[in-house]
């Protein structure tokens, strides 16, 4: 609909009542969520037995709370090491991709673009199956040729930050991108004829100007390693980040402890969102 046109009263009220409704459907999932993390029962149905925060501070089972959770715990741990070692690799890469392709031309800078984009489109699940077989091949050919038995090749956490790296460098290379296509180089001209040197013209003019979509990336990437589950499924090793171990609970039996770490990570991921977003409107 356009604004500035007229419309008729109940095409207004349709459209007025689709958007409500396609919030409702977005919303309602998570806020039965959160409700039934205070839900003082062992499952998370109805009916209601009343409001208690056993499911984040309680100590004894059966009700034992997520921060008396050891392995729920150790797996936010892992999930935040990987998530961080991804964010940085994804910015330091993304950032030097920014400037490859709007900087330089180059022969096969198209297709070379092409294949940054890929795997976005790629399913994840496909992505850690095809990392994991390519890795595997060349620790057994290491392993059958010269008896050399490479850990790192093998499911585990290395595997797992590369699987996520793959695809979410791409993602911070188009954010740091979009920002550095809008910057007048004629700062960094300036810089030159006065003397500063190319390395210092981009650090002390080029990197502030990029510095909120660099935080903007770093977030994003941060977020979504912390949340996959398709990719890091297939390469995953004994140290199980926080999506696999929920998952692994799941199928045992869904309980509220559930439920709390799903609260915890809403609100995590929303007081994340708002900073990025209050620090990009500063700058």
């Amino acid at each position: 609909m356009i604004p500035s046109i007229p419309q008729p009263r109940f095409l207004t009220a349709a459209y007025t009542a689709y958007v409500v409704l396609f919030f409702i459907f977005l919303a309602l999932p998570l806020v039965v969520v959160a409700v039934f993390a205070f839900n003082d029962s062992q499952f998370p149905s109805l009916p209601w037995e009343g409001f208690t925060w056993n499911w984040f501070f309680g100590s004894e089972r059966p009700m034992i709370g997520v921060f008396h959770e050891r392995s729920i715990l150790r797996a936010i741990g892992t999930s935040g090491f990987v998530a961080l070692f991804v964010s940085v690799l994804s910015v330091c890469v993304g950032l030097s991709n920014a400037f490859l392709f709007n900087r330089y031309r180059f022969r096969g800078q198209g297709v070379l673009y092409v294949l940054m984009l890929l795997p976005l489109v790629i399913p994840g699940i496909v992505l850690g199956i095809s990392i994991l077989v390519f890795s595997s091949r060349i620790a057994n050919g290491l392993w059958d040729g010269f008896g050399m038995d490479v850990e790192a090749l093998r499911p585990g956490l290395l595997l797992v930050v590369l699987g996520q790296f793959s695809f979410i460098t791409t993602i911070s290379t188009l954010v740091i991108g979009a920002r550095l296509k809008k910057f007048d180089r004629t700062l960094e001209e300036a810089a030159l004829n006065l003397g500063a040197g190319h390395l210092t013209a981009i650090r002390t003019i080029t990197l502030p100007y990029l510095a909120p979509a660099m935080i903007g990336a770093f977030v994003v990437a941060f977020l979504m390693s912390f949340e996959n589950f398709n990719t890091t499924l297939m390469l995953v090793g004994s140290d199980a980040p926080l999506t696999i171990a929920m998952f692994d609970r799941l199928k045992e039996g869904s309980t509220p402890l559930l439920n709390a770490v799903s609260l915890l990570l809403m609100v995590g991921s929303s007081c994340l969102a708002l900073i990025m977003i209050a620090f990009q409107r500063k700058a």
